[in-house]
């Protein structure tokens, strides 16, 4: 009898378990979005500013780990701290709004004869948002930024935020590698863009405009995966806006000598 009744019990314990474990590693979002728009001047076809906000947002189902996700989400991509990332984007939304009117207002009005310089004037800064599971126990926030203010053209990012879904703390690459890791990854990630790109050489990467002015680093714009880490370089980062964006997929294999003990994928 015993048997028979201890068996279905501890399958039910460690079902219990196995739950609670699941619960920790996820996360649950909201999305809200924000729209604004504003008309540069008084002037029926008057140049506009718009703003589109599309951000995931930590429920307040997850507890304190949601507010610590959401206070790093907002500081980052809004430079805001509000009780909400409603209130936050919001808040970005007015006051970007409310700076390109005044700041270009006095401008506009010297080129307002000039019908060819009107679409200078025609701004826009888009946000949207997503997650996914990352290595072992983390999440990643990825948010996609589009923004154009006068200029030859506009700009793309990528911007990622990694988090242990257990305490919603933000991790970085301190709390990945160990100390003292920065010469060797960058040495890794030079192989991986030299890899990417058919170079040999350093000379063969500037003359395709890689590292021209910079040398490589280890950029703190990464997406951990189950068994690789993603580094992003936004244009700019380590080459021309014509180059674009770079992303070098680096297996946890190739730098396991440099990972924490403590870090598991």
């Amino acid at each position: 009898m015993i048997k028979k009744t201890f068996f279905p019990f501890l399958c039910l314990f460690l079902m219990l378990i196995a739950c609670g474990e699941s619960d920790e590693d996820n996360v649950e979002f909201q999305t809200i979005t924000i729209d604004k728009k504003i008309a540069l001047s008084n002037e029926e076809q008057s140049p506009t500013c718009t703003v589109h906000l599309q951000l995931e947002e930590a429920t307040k189902a997850n507890g304190h780990r949601g507010e610590v996700i959401n206070t790093a989400v907002m500081k980052r991509l809004l430079d805001e701290d509000e009780e909400t990332m409603e209130l936050a984007a919001d808040a970005f939304a007015y006051k970007y709004v409310s700076s390109y009117k005044k700041t270009m207002l006095p401008l506009y009005n010297e080129d307002r004869a000039d019908t060819t310089k009107r679409s200078w004037y025609e701004y826009h800064y888009v946000i949207t948002s997503s997650t996914q599971k990352g290595s072992k126990g983390t999440l990643v926030y990825l948010a996609t930024i589009d923004y154009y203010e006068g200029g030859a053209h506009g700009i793309n990012q990528l911007i990622t935020m990694n988090f242990e879904a257990k305490t919603g703390r933000q991790l970085t690459l301190d709390d990945i590698f160990v100390p003292g890791y920065e010469q060797h990854l960058k040495e890794v990630l030079l192989d991986a863009l030299k890899a990417k790109t058919g170079c040999k050489t350093m000379r063969a990467l500037r003359d395709k405009g890689y590292l021209y002015s910079m040398e490589m680093f280890p950029s703190e714009n990464f997406i951990l995966g189950n068994e690789t880490i993603t580094f992003v370089y936004n244009p700019y980062e380590i080459a021309p806006y014509a180059v674009g964006s770079t992303e070098l997929i680096i297996p946890f294999g190739d730098v396991k000598d440099l990972l924490k003990n403590s870090f598991e994928y």
